[in-house]
């Protein structure tokens, strides 16, 4: 499991320019006023090791809102090449 997490963080550390989801999310959904309250140190690295070790994912966006969750879930599983299932599963699971 070890050696697998460090691909994966190795994996979305390649992927820095969209590594800030504030940026990613500001960018994608210009029209969502929620945006602006994503917390700007937030990263897709940083939600997945949240993820990881039981952290709670609304506390780390920074925004209570389930469909920001989920759009951050969803972009999660694209830069680590999985399923939305995955990543919801290991929320779940925590």
């Amino acid at each position: 499991m070890y050696l697998y997490y460090v691909v994966r963080v190795e994996l979305l550390k390649s992927l820095s320019d969209m590594n800030n989801i504030k940026q990613f999310y500001l960018e994608t959904y210009p029209t969502d006023e929620l945006g602006v309250e994503i917390n700007e140190n937030a990263t897709f690295i940083g939600l997945y090791h949240d993820l990881l070790t039981g952290g709670d994912p609304y506390e780390y966006i920074g925004v209570g809102d389930s469909v920001v969750r989920e759009l951050c879930f969803e972009r999660l599983a694209e830069i680590i090449n999985t399923s939305y299932d995955y990543v919801y599963d290991l929320w779940l699971n925590a």
